[in-house]
This record gives structure tokens, sequence and C-alpha cells, in this order.
């Protein structure tokens, strides 16, 4: 039968958040629930607040989690009960062009749970990416659920969106390997996570450009060889710099601004890659020479989600932390609870945190 319990629930635009009761359903067809362990504080709750995602308020906020499946719904095969998963959200239809051309990282037809889960009175909950996850207990897609060896909750949750995103720009859609020189703009968690997986395959030339002398030196801590502080230089000019004056090989762009997006392609070498994982707000608009894009060649690309599939990458970044061979346990900057996501809000506003994780 369904069942009631805590969340964190906002519900009007730019209105702090409320700790209420909500209703999770039984799982349907293709559905789990999941009791969440540990839910990271993401920009992106701060933006469903904000309205700067959509209006369909009120939403059940955290989608950064990792936690137990307590009941899995008709047909679901991929996970069972008592099953640790890290949650994800876009699970693969298996059925779309793209995943049917072998390319299911790109699936155009991720989708949620069918069901809503709702305040008491009734009202249905928006839940933040489909997951919903500050929550003690939160309703998804199968397929939302990656199985992964049992570890600390509340560090390889974080896999489930910001240290994925950023380690998967650098490694997955920026292709970066043994050798290559890469330059990251923009040090919070995604940009330090491009860092990190830069690190991990063998890049030797790691350049941190941030305005901000405290993320320069977290960004030391996950692999910089080098930082720029790019209020005091010019940050185009360093890079190259830094890079026998050609430019690096990859640059990922983890802000999302046309400013530090025209830095990104400019500080690149000739037929180098430009990868753009900050998420811009709608209005912006960029502008570029034309025959520079054409002249410089290479690639500029996007990366959704760091071009991921969690059931190939999750199991494999757990292993690494596991080994000691990618420092996840770093990006967690402090341990809270339910209560605490307003205040948690503020502190990664300001910048003082990488990751605020609640834990349940």
């Amino acid at each position: 039968m369904p069942q009631t319990v805590k969340g964190v629930v906002a519900r009007a635009k730019g209105a702090p958040v409320e700790l209420l009761d909500i209703v999770v359903p039984d799982p349907g067809p293709g559905e789990a629930v999941v009791a969440v362990q540990a839910c990271g504080v993401c920009h992106t709750d701060l933006h469903y607040r904000e309205g700067g995602i959509n209006d369909d308020f009120p939403f059940l906020l955290g989608h950064e989690a990792a936690g137990v499946v307590e009941a899995v719904g008709e047909g679901v095969t991929e996970v069972a009960p008592g099953d640790f998963v890290i949650l994800n959200w876009r699970a693969v239809c298996g059925e779309c062009r793209a995943c049917h051309k072998g390319k299911p990282q790109y699936c155009f037809n991720t989708h949620n749970a069918r069901q809503k889960m709702t305040l008491t009175d009734g009202t249905e909950l928006s839940p933040a990416l489909g997951i919903g996850a500050f929550a003690e207990k939160t309703l998804v897609a199968a397929g939302q659920c990656t199985k992964v060896a049992t570890s600390d909750p509340a560090v390889v949750g974080l896999l489930g969106c910001g240290v994925m995103a950023g380690f998967g720009a650098a490694v997955n859609t920026g292709g970066v390997k043994l050798g290559d020189s890469i330059a990251v703009i923009g040090c919070g968690g995604v940009g330090n996570a491009a860092i990190a997986g830069a690190k991990v395959v063998g890049a030797t030339t790691i350049i941190a450009v941030d305005v901000d002398d405290r993320k320069l030196e977290w960004a030391k801590q996950f692999g910089a060889t080098h930082t720029i502080n790019s209020r005091e230089v010019d940050a185009v000019e360093a890079i190259r710099e830094l890079t026998g004056s050609f430019g690096a090989d990859v640059v990922v762009e983890a802000v999302g601004r046309p400013e530090t997006y025209q830095q990104a392609f400019f500080a690149r070498d000739l037929a180098g890659t430009v990868v753009l994982v900050g998420v811009p707000t709608p209005d912006l608009k960029l502008e570029l020479p034309l025959i520079e894009i054409f002249g410089r060649g290479g690639s500029l690309k996007s990366s959704w989600y760091g071009d991921c599939l969690p059931t190939r990458d999750f199991p494999t970044l757990v292993a690494l932390y596991e080994q000691g061979r990618f420092p996840l346990e770093q990006f967690v900057s402090e341990r809270i609870g339910l209560g605490d996501i307003e205040a948690a809000f503020e502190k990664m506003h300001k910048g003082e945190v990488l990751r605020s994780v609640v834990e349940l």
C-alpha cells in the first residue's frame, strides 16, 4: 500500500523549501521504490526552486542519490529488493533511433516513473529530473536504478549527476587520453570532476581556470598541474603559454556563459576539442567569427550527462573509487540532514562547498 514519508518540497518560485509529508505509491509495472540513503545538493535543485527549469510546481527536489531498492513492480528484471543502487536521470528506452544505432548514451526517449508521488492532500508532485530524492523514499522507473557494489552512499551517490557530468565531459565527450593537455574553465563540482577524470586517464597537462582562488586550490587536490585566476591574467594567453603556445588539446567549459565559451574556443589547439558542459540559461547567445570556426577545425561539442551510460560507467567509477584511484570522497564538503537544505543552497551559491550531502 502507499507509504507516507518525509520529503523536501519547493511549493512556489523562490520560496524557501519545506519538509512535508509525501505519499509514495506502490511501484507499478517497470517501476521501483527506493529507500534513499543519501542525496547531494546540486545547483539543478536550486534552479528548480527558482523556477529556472520550468514552472511545474510543487517540486519534490533532489536527484543525486544512492539507496537500496525496497520494492519493484511487474516486469522489472534489472534490479531486485535489497540491491544497492545509484539513481540516474537518463533511463534508456532501448527502442529509439539512438539506441538502435548502438548509442544508448544519447537515448532520445529516456523515461521516468509513470505514477505520481503526491502531497497528503492529493496534490501531484513534480520530481526533480524525474527522481525526487530529498525524501526518505522515492518512486522511479526501474531503469533509473543502477546496481553497483555497496559503498558509502554519500560519496558514490554523487555519480548520479555532477561528478559523472564532469568526468564524462572530459573522458567520454572530450576523449582525453594519455599524454593529452586539457584546460577546464570553471572549477566547481563539475569542473573538478573533469580534472579528476583527466588525471585518471593520464593527461599530462591539466590546467584549471577560475576566478576564485579557493576553487583553484580544490582543483590542485583533484589533479590540476597548473592554475589560472582569470581575474588576474588573460586565460587564453595563459593557457597557450602552458601548452607551447599552441593551446590545449581539449578545453572543457563548465560555466555556461558566452564569455567563458569564447575563452574555451580560442584556448584550444588547432583541430582541438571544446566541450560545453556548463548549462546556460535560455536567454544567452554566442557570437563567434564563422571563419574562425572553419579555420581552426576540430570539434565543438556539448556533453549531455557526461555522455554516460550508467550501467557501464557507474560501476567502473565506484570500482576506481574503492581502489583509491578516483578521489570521489573529496567532493563531499559536509554531511547534513533533510532540514538543512536551505542553508546548503546558500553555501553553494556563495561557492563555499563542492557538495553538501543529505544523509537519511
